[in-house]
């Protein structure tokens, strides 16, 4: 049995507390995991509730597993360092980027015949690596933390947008190809590490 409060708060004898939004903008029902753990079920206004409670039923087993792995990701990320600390250590980590992935991208960009316009080196938390339009290409400094191969692979998937500008199959082939058959590896195993 699932209670829910005015706070629209359900609390589900197994998943524990489960945020309940009815949203004007959803189209569809829709559960999302946060970091933390909090599951958040959506569903359009049109929707019975009792129509989105059986979703949250049929995506239990998905949630607890999704929760698992957001447990995993949280135990392996350093504790918060202090803002001083946090500075330095992103400062080194800017000197090594600088030391490191101009040379690498200009190494992989020759060896694949991918031209890029230009290279920005950033602060980025929130992607490893993007390409414009215009194919500029902005890499994280936190590249810096992930293993060798895991830089080449997220500068390789840089490379490829300055020919595909979207995430298309023949986009998707093409990493494949450069990779040496590995692309889904690498994203899977890239999917473990967060950009901290």
């Amino acid at each position: 049995m699932v209670a829910m409060n005015e706070r629209n708060l359900l609390q589900h004898p197994v998943l524990g507390e489960v945020l309940l939004v009815q949203s004007q903008r959803a189209r569809r029902v829709s559960i999302s995991v946060r970091v933390s753990g909090e599951v958040r079920l959506t569903f359009p206004v049109g929707v019975p509730p009792r129509r989105a409670l059986a979703f949250l039923e049929e995506k239990r087993s998905w949630i607890l597993t999704s929760r698992e792995r957001m447990a995993r990701k949280r135990a392996a990320l350093p504790p918060q360092l202090p803002s001083g600390e946090q500075r330095e250590r992103i400062e080194a980590l800017r000197r090594a980027a600088k030391a490191d992935l101009p040379e690498r991208i200009a190494r992989l960009s020759a060896a694949t015949g991918l031209r890029y316009a230009k290279l920005s080196i950033r602060a980025s938390r929130t992607k490893w690596g993007s390409c414009s339009g215009r194919n500029h290409i902005s890499l994280s400094l936190f590249l810096m933390t992930l293993p060798e191969h895991l830089r080449d692979y997220v500068i390789l998937h840089e490379l490829c947008h300055t020919v595909h500008h979207n995430h298309s199959p023949r986009f998707h082939a093409l990493v494949d190809r450069l990779t040496g058959g590995r692309e889904k590896a690498l994203n899977r195993e890239l999917r473990g590490y967060a950009i901290r």
